[in-house]
């Protein structure tokens, strides 16, 4: 077999026939990423390839940290073509890592280029992606890999201009911002906590400010098209507290006294209840992301910022706040629609039967609580797997909701396809070895439904003809 062949990752006849005729011809719901508005809204042109390639991928900055290379050319302002070069340099080092695939795939899918990356051959392959370019506008990519849906991330205090504008735009692929009040988290520090109400527009120390402008930016966001939030913590917390208890820390806060850990467990408790009600009443999706430790490199993070590919997985407990969460909000009928992301493994089967003991009817709606695809550093071939055999094992793959890029990057959409071949390889595989039926249209069915099919249904948006 070569290289990256038509056949990458796909094992059987079976698995092939799948991917070939079912899944490589499924829109994508990329329903979580990190992607601006404001380069949809302007539909940007990048001016050359390290613009659209390098910026902000942290996957790639840490492994060229790794490979010895200078920051001036991961984070820094060094020529565009100098960090080309740099992280031409450090592929070779990438096989067997995930980024050695995903280089290599988006090289042959976007610019049509087959030679492998390299010191050598990087001056030519920088060349002729180049010449590419000025007719890769953002709009022309989402239109190319057949994109029905974005979910960009969006603070609660972004006035939404760019997504009227989008939404006032030709664009055929829906996108819709999603409501992320994660700064409200840090609420251990004064500092930024207060600072960030003031962005907000919250006045005073009185919480039912605070509780009024949540709700004012939430239904903001809902007018926008806007049916997810998301919030990403090392884990949730798992303490009692009452409204007076809430009110208290807020007010210690307020004057600029730290809460202590217990304190800042009873405000981020109340907070995602909170989120959760307002979720449940408008029909909404919570999305969970637990697991990440951040910004650990503090040199790296005091000389040039956050965001940088310094955060890891965390062992941290997981079961009894989600117990608490959970529990709480289905007692009161206020559990919404619930996207669960895991980010150490470990906790996979943990995640898995936790979500089945609150699935419901509610309204119809099938696996109202779902797995959420292998995230960050699952979102590879081992992690991939191990989250489809988990969900497969202990929930309903058939009503899986799929792949989602939570990329920065324009080009991070061959994740998908990668997605599509391990699941694709997974179901012939258990077809051919008997554990499935070799009945091709229930198979493909399944195929369809987790790569686009079922998140259409699930988060009910409008999307425009072409991809409905």
């Amino acid at each position: 077999m070569r290289f990256l062949d038509d056949n990458f990752l796909l094992t059987s006849d079976t698995a092939r026939r799948l991917y070939h005729e079912v899944a490589a011809h499924q829109p994508i719901y990329d329903y979580h990423t990190h992607l601006s508005p404001g380069d949809i809204a302007k539909d940007r042109v990048y001016d050359n390839l390290t613009d659209i390639w390098l910026e902000g991928d942290h996957y790639k900055w840490r492994a060229m940290r790794a490979c010895a290379i200078d920051e001036v050319y991961i984070t820094g302002n060094a020529d565009p073509y100098d960090k080309f070069l740099a992280w031409a340099r450090c592929v070779p080092q990438t096989l067997r890592n995930p980024l050695y695939h995903w280089t290599h795939l988006e090289l042959r899918r976007y610019f049509g280029i087959d030679a492998i990356l390299s010191q050598d051959t990087a001056k030519a392959i920088w060349d002729q992606a180049n010449a590419k370019l000025p007719s890769m506008n953002t709009w022309s990519l989402f239109d190319r890999m057949k994109v029905a849906l974005v979910g960009t991330t969006d603070d609660p205090a972004d006035d939404l201009k760019h997504h009227s504008a989008i939404n006032k735009s030709a664009l055929a692929t829906k996108v819709v911002p999603t409501w992320r009040p994660d700064t409200l988290t840090k609420i251990f520090d004064p500092a930024i906590f207060n600072a960030y109400l003031e962005k907000l527009g919250v006045k005073g120390d009185d919480l039912q400010t605070l509780i009024d402008r949540l709700g004012q930016t939430h239904q903001a966001f809902h007018d926008a098209g806007a049916r997810f939030s998301d919030h990403g913590v090392a884990s949730l917390p798992d303490v009692d507290f009452t409204m007076d208890d809430v009110k208290a820390v807020y007010k210690k806060a307020r004057s600029g006294q730290a809460p202590s850990r217990h304190e800042t467990g009873q405000f981020v408790g109340w907070l995602f209840q909170f989120c959760g009600r307002l979720n449940a009443d408008k029909g909404w999706t919570m999305q969970l992301h637990l697991g990440p430790i951040r910004n650990l490199n503090r040199k790296l993070f005091r000389e040039v910022g956050p965001d940088l590919g310094c955060d890891s997985m965390c062992d941290e407990p997981q079961g009894p706040g989600l117990v608490r969460l959970f529990g709480q909000l289905s007692q009161e009928g206020k559990l919404p629609k619930t996207v669960l992301y895991n980010l150490n493994p470990v906790n996979n089967y943990l995640f898995a039967t936790m979500l089945g003991n609150f699935q419901d009817n509610t309204a119809g709606i099938r696996s109202k609580m779902q797995f959420g695809s292998g995230w960050w550093y699952n979102d590879q071939k081992e992690g991939m797997v191990a989250q489809l055999n988990a969900l497969s094992s202990l929930g309903l793959l058939s009503h899986f909701v799929g792949m989602l890029t939570d990329s920065r990057s324009m080009l991070s959409y061959i994740r998908h396809e990668y997605f599509r071949r391990i699941l694709c390889n997974l179901v012939g595989t258990d077809a051919e070895n008997g554990e499935l039926p070799d009945d091709f249209e229930v198979l493909g069915k399944l195929v369809a439904d987790v790569c686009f099919n079922n998140a259409k249904n699930y988060f009910g948006i409008e999307l425009d003809k072409k991809y409905s």
